[in-house]
């Protein structure tokens, strides 16, 4: 005898055996007991919930002989003859192949002819919504006023796309999304019927991904029970099975992000690909504890809406307290972005490495989540004693104020130039609006301006100092441009200001051989003349 998938062997038979739906199966059995039954039902919901097992169950309720509290006896000839698909009262269409309206007018035909046995013939148009409006128009009538004997049940998946005029003529059954515990329950009591072992944490991370889906969750159950044929299901035989990750492995990425190691976060991604995990799974599990860690944030009694065993909890609690609440966000705002863009990515890898170093890296992004992320990042610099790099342009460094020195990027100390006796007052007034100055300029002057870095030159004239190519040419070699800069400085102070322009070849040469104005003068040190 042929393999029977365990979906399709354990389908329900019974209204007691359906699992979740509790609101829709009480009214219906409530329905055929005091025989209030109406003529058209609609059942919506996501897939897997048991739409067409309900209208199956249903059908051979209402055509039973001997039905016990609503629900079918299962022996009786009709009882069996539905179960077996050979009575001619039940008739079931997949409207996404039959979608035309032909197929419609024959089912409107063939309404008119009575039922040879039983009491009622139940019509079940399954994904109803792929129905032209052509057909969606031929069954209107229909399905208004339809004769005694007839049921209609139609069951979609996306009821949006159903027309108003037909909704409005059925009664509506909303089918919600199965509980974690309700699933891991019932596929318990199945693994307990077949006798095969598996572990319970296996059997809840399965439920988890079935993600509300009850049929999803017995198909990925079956798939790991054969792939591990006559041993034991245990959780880590599951995650290899649906190329999933360990919870472990979360935390230890959550680390390399606020440690702002990129390094280590692409190391671990390469573990994760060398282990042939899935990617698309592993980006809606990252997201699922980034989420698990921002409700951990939020409540202490959080238990029962996480469903993580105590020990992760207890992990959960520890890595939650390493990280704020505007951080978390961002990073599941971030990553969920990414889902919906890796779905159908060529290069996910490509696409998970970019997202792993926005959560490292906040100053490349000019969003306020990132803009606090920035601060909080300066603020715990400065608690270690390290002065952060101003918020200049292409010239800013980490400049120590202390002792006249400034840091490398080798980590060694050089000495700064000499701090001027005194700064003139026009060249202070210069500094203190130069982001305001920038900002009423065109382009590309603009660009060239926040680039640029401002020190003194020669008898105390201000000097602005770009880098070498296309800024200094702008300036130095073409006619103009310096003479209206200058114009527009003394037009914003009301005084008459000298500007010399100065090219260096980058940003190190500026920090060790010129004095940076903005710094001086923005950090309060004021210098008097002798």
């Amino acid at each position: 005898m042929s393999y029977t998938a365990l979906y399709r062997k354990f389908r329900p038979g019974r209204f007691e055996d359906v699992k979740g739906q509790e609101h829709i199966v009480t009214t219906l059995q409530n329905q055929i007991k005091a025989e209030r039954i109406g003529h058209a039902y609609l059942f919506c919901g996501t897939r897997g919930t048991g739409k067409t097992s309900i209208a199956k169950i249903f059908a051979r309720a209402v055509n039973c002989e001997h039905p016990k509290d609503g629900s079918p006896c299962g022996e009786c000839a009709a009882c069996r003859a539905i179960a077996a698909g050979a009575s001619m009262n039940v008739i079931e269409i997949d409207a996404a192949s039959n979608n035309g309206v032909d197929n419609i007018r024959e089912i409107v035909d063939e309404v008119s002819y009575s039922p040879a046995e039983g009491r009622y013939k139940v019509y079940i148009i399954d994904e109803v919504h792929m129905l032209s409006i052509g057909a969606f128009n031929a069954l209107l009538k229909t399905l208004e006023e339809p004769p005694s004997y007839a049921i209609f049940i139609l069951a979609t998946t996306e009821v949006h796309k159903i027309p108003i005029t037909i909704l409005s003529r059925c009664q509506r059954y909303d089918f919600r999304r199965i509980t974690i515990d309700t699933i891991a329950a019932r596929l318990r009591e199945l693994m307990d019927e077949e006798q095969i072992q598996v572990e319970e944490k296996a059997l809840r991370y399965v439920a988890k991904a079935a993600d509300g889906s009850m049929r999803d969750a017995l198909s990925l159950l079956d798939q790991c029970i054969a792939f591990h044929f006559g041993q034991e299901l245990t959780y880590d035989k599951v995650l290899d099975v649906l190329g999933a990750v360990d919870t472990e492995v979360f935390g230890r990425l959550l680390r390399h992000v606020l440690d702002r190691d990129v390094t280590g976060c692409i190391g671990l991604l390469e573990e994760i690909v060398m282990q042939g995990r899935e990617l698309t799974q592993f980006v809606a599990d990252f997201t699922w504890y980034l989420r698990n860690l921002l409700l951990v944030k939020s409540s202490d009694d959080i238990e029962d809406v996480i469903d993580v065993s105590t020990d992760n909890l207890v992990r959960l609690r520890e890595e939650a307290d390493m990280i704020e609440i505007d951080a978390v966000m961002r990073y599941i705002r971030i990553f969920s972005e990414l889902s919906g863009q890796i779905k159908y990515a060529a290069q996910k890898r490509i696409l998970i490495e970019i997202a792993l170093i926005k959560l490292c890296r906040p100053d490349m992004e000019k969003d306020y989540e990132s803009i606090v992320e920035r601060i909080r990042a300066v603020e715990e610099k400065i608690e270690n004693g390290v002065v952060p790099a101003s918020a200049g342009g292409v010239f800013a460094a980490d400049v120590s104020a202390h002792g006249g020195m400034t840091s490398t990027a080798a980590g060694t100390l050089k000495e700064r130039p000499p701090l001027p006796k005194a700064i003139p007052e026009e060249v202070q007034m210069v500094v203190d609006k130069w982001s305001v100055i920038v900002g009423q300029t065109s382009m590309p002057m603009k660009q060239y301006l926040k680039n640029a870095g401002l020190s003194l030159g020669g008898d105390n004239k201000l000097m602005i100092v770009v880098e070498d190519g296309l800024a200094s040419d702008y300036f130095m070699k073409q006619e103009g441009h310096k003479e209206l800069l200058v114009q527009m400085l003394s037009d914003s102070i009301g005084k008459e200001i000298d500007v010399t322009i100065q090219s260096v070849p980058d940003r190190n040469t500026f920090v060790q051989d010129y004095v940076d104005l903005s710094q001086l003068i923005h950090m309060d040190i004021e210098v008097e003349e002798e």
